[in-house]
């Protein structure tokens, strides 16, 4: 195996492996809902994408072949990863019509309570 394709393997290696990292930390560090849908659905895509395509190469490389199975997981990851976390962002901006409007005060980023106006009025209250 050539110096180039180990170093183009161990590369999609790492960065799988980091954007995969990097998805696991956006779910437990990001606040909202739709922070933690978004952040891990691309990132963690990314990640197993890279993993995935090493894989790829490093099989085609070696003289195994291209499997159908690895392709076919990278394109039903590609497309039900981004699909799914959009229906679930949809699915809950229709709850939220149903929850009762944000409270007049919210707290500030140093723990204060701070006033504020309502950008926009909702009718009937």
């Amino acid at each position: 195996m050539s110096t180039l394709f180990e170093l183009a393997i161990i590369f999609l290696l790492v960065a799988g492996c980091f954007f995969t990292l990097l998805g696991g930390v956006a779910m437990v560090k990001l606040s909202d809902f739709f922070r933690r849908v978004h952040g891990p659905a691309k990132a963690s895509t990314l990640g197993v994408g890279c993993i995935l395509v090493a894989s790829i190469v490093y099989h085609w490389i070696n003289g195994s072949g291209v499997h159908p199975r690895e392709i076919l997981i990278t394109v039903f990851l590609f497309l039900t990863a981004p699909i799914s976390a959009h229906l679930m962002s949809r699915a809950a901006l229709s709850l939220m019509d149903e929850r009762p409007p944000h409270p007049e005060r919210t707290p500030d980023a140093d723990a204060e309570v701070v006033d504020r106006e309502d950008p926009a009025p909702r009718e009937g209250g």
